[in-house]
């Protein structure tokens, strides 16, 4: 379908990136050193001395050409030639789809603007990207399957063209953006609260549950009945070893931004990642069942979470073992988005050996954002975090919550945490533990830290040293067993400043904690044992601890 609207210059997310000057090379090996797990080695795959260019296959880069098939034969060429450098020069080209295979290297120059269509037709519905599936997808913008040594590089920009897929929320947009979005065409809901580019697209999420209620899956003809509710991700690749992008933006993506699927050995660096803050379901970075990876240097500004780890399933073609793991985040930034460095909401798949290091997280709604549920989850384990500096958290500046159930962060943030009960254990809860927190400075949060675990499975051996937040409440530990907060500094605007919940081996050692903010523990539920402070000052709060809901002060130890 094509449109029969112009797009309003304010709706588009016009910032295409600053210019940066080049940085010194640096071997990725150096920035994978030091850490508290074995990292296999990853590096840049090589390529055959083999260049096109697409304008040799007759591409033009005026805007207006549609050059979905010169792609489609620059990328062939390199692959009858054994592999390759697909070069995209300086201008702005048109395209549908570009599928890429083992071997070949898309490299865009600085200048040139890839501009995906916004004429729907040009992305056509796909038995998955292995043509076996039985669940139907858009084809994705930047697409491959099963792909060995394949780059994207460069300075360029990548468009995903998403203001024609997505919905969009009033509430998250100012007067004139809404006034402007629902001027140029598109649909409006009852309630004036909602607008979708279509009706088909409103409708979709009723027509295609109602399709799943019957016990079946949809038609080809359905989904196309529903496409635009139906939103492909600006980049899939499925099943790939040895990937490597470095260097473009990707912006404006119809949903998830980058989303490396079932792939071993992966590096994005030096990537930036931006989408309107009010794009719905528009991840920056998306590792999903991947292991092997390193996210090195980028900048994501987006309308949902920056990077996200999502252990689901892992393919036929993976060893066994936990879906995403050895996975290393360093030297990057997130502005806006719904949680810097995330985990979830499925776990199911299970994790094992992150860190995240040196990284900087500004105005996002949470800070480090770990989600499950009941149902979703699985073994989450051995993740650390250093050197994290954030400023201007919305809600939470370090969130565990396994309660998620999708909503947005301030509203999943009014949750009761002191209603607890326990549901039997299954191969689906959420498990986590042994997390390592080292080095976290957070200037200004709503809450320092939310530990909001299971009765039936706490949130487990949670260590906190040398954090730091400056917030307007305090931490809640809400169904955790093991946590030490050491040498740690939390200042609420009101106490109490630590809140403990049917947990158990709570130890707070040393730190600062001001001593006029009234109580400084409150102890709820009668499972909340094992308290232990040493070395607190306790100076000046009155009283300083509080029990209610069958818990009882002598659960507390002080030295």
């Amino acid at each position: 379908m094509i449109r029969k609207f112009r797009l309003s210059a304010c709706l588009l997310f016009t910032c295409l990136t600053p210019l940066l000057p080049a940085a010194e090379p640096v071997l990725l090996q150096e920035r994978l050193k030091n850490l508290p797990f074995e990292m296999p080695d990853l590096s840049e795959p090589i390529f055959p001395d083999f260049t096109v260019r697409i304008s040799d296959f007759g591409a033009k880069g005026d805007g207006m050409t549609l050059n979905t098939g010169a792609f489609a034969e620059a990328v062939s060429a390199c692959v009858r030639a054994g592999g390759g450098t697909v070069v995209v020069p300086p201008g702005t080209w048109l395209t549908g789809p570009i599928r890429l295979e083992s071997g070949v290297n898309l490299r865009l120059e600085r200048g040139a603007v890839v501009q995906f269509s916004r004429n729907l037709s040009d992305f056509p519905f796909i038995a998955g990207l292995d043509g076996r599936s039985r669940r139907f997808i858009i084809t994705p913008p930047l697409h491959a399957c099963r792909a060995r040594n394949v780059a994207i590089t460069g300075e360029g920009i990548f468009d995903g063209a998403g203001e024609v897929w997505r919905y969009a929320k009033k509430i998250d947009m100012t007067d004139g953006q809404w006034k402007a979005l629902a001027a140029f065409g598109g649909v409006v809901t009852a309630d004036g609260e909602q607008w979708w580019p279509s009706r088909e697209a409103m409708e979709g999420a009723a027509t295609l549950e109602a399709i799943r209620r019957s016990g079946r899956e949809p038609t080809l003809e359905e989904c196309i009945r529903t496409k635009e509710f139906l939103r492909p991700n600006l980049l899939q690749f499925e099943e790939c070893e040895n990937v490597w992008i470095k260097g473009p933006t990707f912006r404006n993506s119809p949903k998830f931004h980058l989303v490396p699927s079932q792939c071993e050995n992966v590096v994005i660096w030096n990537v930036k990642v931006f989408s309107p803050e009010y794009g719905q379901n528009t991840d920056g970075i998306d590792p999903r069942s991947c292991r092997n990876v390193a996210i090195l240097d980028c900048i994501v500004d987006t309308g949902d979470d920056g990077i996200c780890l999502k252990p689901a399933g892992v393919s036929d073609s993976q060893p066994p073992g936990p879906a995403c793991a050895n996975i290393v985040v360093d030297g990057c930034t997130v502005y806006k988005a719904h949680g810097g460095f995330v985990i979830g909401s499925e776990s199911y798949g299970g994790v094992r050996n992150v860190m995240v290091r040196n990284c900087v997280f500004m105005d996002t709604d949470v800070g480090l954002r770990f989600k499950s549920a009941r149902g979703r989850g699985g073994l989450v384990e051995n993740v650390y975090f250093e050197n994290i500096r954030m400023r201007g958290i919305r809600t939470d500046a370090i969130l565990f919550d396994m309660y998620y159930s999708g909503g947005a962060p301030d509203a999943e943030a009014a949750k009761d945490l002191t209603v607890r009960e326990a549901q039997p254990l299954t191969g689906l809860t959420p498990r986590y533990r042994d997390f390592f927190v080292k080095g976290v400075f957070c200037d200004g949060a709503d809450r320092a830290l939310v530990l909001n675990g299971l009765p039936e499975m706490p949130i487990r051996n949670m260590r906190l040293e040398d954090v730091t937040v400056l917030s307007r409440r305090g931490a809640t530990i809400a169904d955790a067993e093991g946590v030490l907060l050491k040498s740690c500094r939390i200042e609420p605007d009101s106490g109490p400043v630590l809140h403990v919940i049917q947990s158990r081996a709570i130890n707070v050692t040393g730190g600062f904690y001001p001593a006029d903010r009234g109580v400084f523990l409150r102890i709820t539920g009668e499972r909340s044992a094992g308290i232990r402070l040493k070395g607190v000052d306790f100076k000046g709060a009155e009283p300083v601890i509080t029990a209610d809901g069958g818990a009882s002060s002598a659960a507390v130890s002080r030295e």
